[in-house]
């Protein structure tokens, strides 16, 4: 499957997504994309350790704080700690790994693939979704 195939396949197919260092400042895109996401009908999650609540969302602190089910994780983190969220992610029984737009790392890849969870990288997810046309089908 191509990245274009597999991006496209996560974002029809999930629907709740987790994203980690979605900031609380609006001019940030670790704060756009996901609230681009939530506007097209997608369970936004914040994990941001600094806020209480972010796009009227309750954040949490980590990845296994969360109560539900995540589909996707999201990581708007520097490539150094992809390897880190990819592991919570497996832990938590993720189902896929999406890191945004110029982030990429091959440890957090093989982590998620090891862990049987689907991987993306160097993606913007807002822009999948408008060049496949989702937002506001969900």
């Amino acid at each position: 499957m191509s990245s274009d195939e597999l991006a496209r396949w996560i974002l029809e197919n999930f629907s709740t997504i987790a994203v980690v260092g979605l900031s609380r400042d609006p001019g940030k895109a670790a704060h756009t994309v996901p609230a681009m996401a939530q506007a097209a009908g997608y369970r936004v999650i914040p994990v941001n350790p600094y806020a209480d609540e972010i796009l009227g969302e309750r954040a949490y602190r980590r990845l296994a704080d969360i109560p539900e089910p995540v589909e996707i994780v999201q990581v708007f983190r520097p490539s150094a700690e992809a390897a880190g969220v990819a592991e919570q992610a497996v832990a938590i029984g993720a189902r896929a790994v999406w890191l945004q737009l110029r982030l990429s790392s091959a440890q957090a890849e093989a982590i998620a693939r090891d862990g049987g969870l689907l991987y993306v990288e160097n993606r913007c997810l807002a822009v999948d979704l408008a060049r496949f046309e989702i937002g506001g089908r969900r």
